[in-house]
């Protein structure tokens, strides 16, 4: 999450003391933590927003959170600016490290590069203290989920304009160019 703000659905888990198959949270966001959503998101609403999250230590210092992000939205169709209702469900995967763990700094190669794998699991966020914010980690898997296009159903572009010879027909700024532009 960028540091614009706190995410509205803010969730704090102490992970110094985690059960050993983990401890499971389930955040439910209210009606103004949907609105808010709906804002920072540029969507038309929220219905719904649940994330179901299994927090669990990994490794030796490290903390790993897995779990799915569900919900139910409503976006404006970039062909018509109707509204269109759409349904998010993202699995959750995340590992995160102490910003003093080694762990973190075995990823890096010689001379200072960062070896990636595409196919493989994201490298591990860090953190600070002896919490996370797992409702930011929501928030952020839910923002991949929705679709950046939303196509009401049926919805096409007008068509261009054919003139005599085949060619799509210029408008009028098109046409004024040309005359600045006569050899393109």
């Amino acid at each position: 999450m960028t540091s614009r703000q706190k995410s509205p659905v803010t969730f704090h888990v102490s992970v110094a003391r985690l059960p050993k198959k983990g401890m499971p949270v389930t955040i439910e966001a209210t009606e103004a933590q949907r609105v808010e959503l709906a804002e920072l998101h540029g969507l038309v609403s929220v219905g719904s927003f649940r994330a179901e999250l299994n927090v669990a230590a990994w490794k030796r210092n490290g903390v790993s959170v897995d779990g799915t992000v569900v919900a139910d939205i409503v976006q404006s169709c970039i062909v018509t600016l109707e509204p269109v209702a759409a349904h998010v469900d993202e699995e959750v995967s995340q590992v995160f490290l102490p910003e003093t763990s080694k762990l973190g700094r075995e990823s890096f190669g010689l001379g200072g590069e960062i070896m990636i794998d595409v196919e493989g699991p994201d490298s591990p966020e860090t953190f600070s203290g002896d919490t996370i914010d797992v409702g930011a980690l929501a928030e952020e898997f839910f923002g991949l989920g929705i679709d950046p296009y939303p196509r009401k159903p049926g919805a096409t572009l007008p068509s261009a304009r054919v003139g005599e010879k085949g060619q799509p027909e210029e408008n009028e700024l098109q046409r004024k160019l040309r005359k600045l532009f006569p050899d393109s």
